[in-house]
């Protein structure tokens, strides 16, 4: 039970955000990604608005292949259901996404689309469907348009039964990700050097591996993947690190630069002793702090 708590606190959107870009990153440029997009003035937000930039251009990715010029996306967390409320409710979103153009059709109804993320196949929902009159169709492994009158395109993703070598990000955002899947994500990941690419990555992997902490263990004991992980997270961290030392500078102007980037690099020793499972030493040691140094850090952790 404890173990499923821990679980049920992952911030598990970040991941999701991160996962879809990557997905749709053979296709950079064609799309803008809104995260959270507000409805209206109330704290009424869509977890995602991917808005299409070019009508002409194919879509690479499965999952892309049924958007047009707006598209709303929806993750549910593995911990969640997928009831028809839940199917209806993100509806509601595309009908006040819709009905809030600034002039009237300005976003046409066959503009828009939904797709809705979901780890485990919706068995209740899919029956539902059917005994309403809907279509549902398998267009590829793991993803389903329903086909319903007078409703949006709408698609929804079972990501565990995702195939093929796109669907890598968003297979990882499990309780129960495969360990070929890991170790593919990580070979691809380590080649990426476009800082977008690169953040997007850490936010999956944070994400899986707090959800997945006994594969993780054991993959950094295999030698291989192991290194490509330490070098990955390494990398990632750098470039915190180099956020954190420009924070620092920030921080000096105003309660004395030294106070400041030591707070940052504390942040990131935490953050790497956390999710790389190191020893302060470790961490210390990836991020080239002197041995004279090290010390007073340690006794501030």
């Amino acid at each position: 039970m404890g173990n499923y708590l821990e679980k049920a606190e992952i911030p598990w959107h970040p991941g999701f955000y991160g996962a879809m870009e990557l997905e749709l990153a053979a296709n950079k440029g064609l799309f803008e990604f809104h995260r959270e997009y507000n409805l209206g003035k109330e704290p009424l937000r869509m977890d995602l608005l991917i808005i299409r930039k070019l009508s002409g251009v194919p879509v690479r990715n499965e999952i892309g292949h049924i958007f047009k010029t707006y598209n709303i996306a929806e993750f549910k967390n593995p911990g969640d259901g997928l009831s028809i409320d839940d199917y209806y409710k993100t509806m509601g979103y595309a009908c006040l996404y819709k009905g809030l153009g600034e002039k009237v059709g300005q976003i046409p109804a066959e503009e828009l689309t939904i797709s809705i993320f979901r780890d485990r196949y919706p068995r209740k929902l899919f029956h539902f469907f059917k005994q309403a009159g809907h279509v549902v169709e398998e267009a590829f492994p793991g993803i389903y348009y329903v086909k319903a009158p007078a409703f949006f395109d709408t698609q929804i993703i079972v990501t565990s039964r995702l195939r093929g070598a796109s669907h890598k990000s968003l297979r990882l955002l499990s309780t129960k990700a495969r360990e070929a899947d890991v170790k593919a994500f990580i070979t691809e990941a380590v080649g990426l050097r476009d800082p977008g690419d690169r953040n997007n990555v850490e936010a999956v992997l944070q994400v899986s591996i707090a959800a997945n902490q006994e594969l993780f263990d054991e993959i950094r004991r295999q030698s291989e993947m192991c290194d490509a992980l330490k070098n990955l997270m390494k990398d990632l961290m750098e470039e915190e690190l180099d956020e954190a030392r420009k924070r620092g500078r920030q921080e000096g102007l105003e309660t004395g630069r030294q106070e400041g980037q030591e707070n940052s690099l504390l942040e990131t020793i935490k953050n790497l002793m956390l999710n790389m499972k190191w020893t302060a030493d470790q961490a210390m040691s990836a991020m080239n702090i002197p041995a004279e140094k090290r010390n007073i850090y340690k006794a501030k952790l």
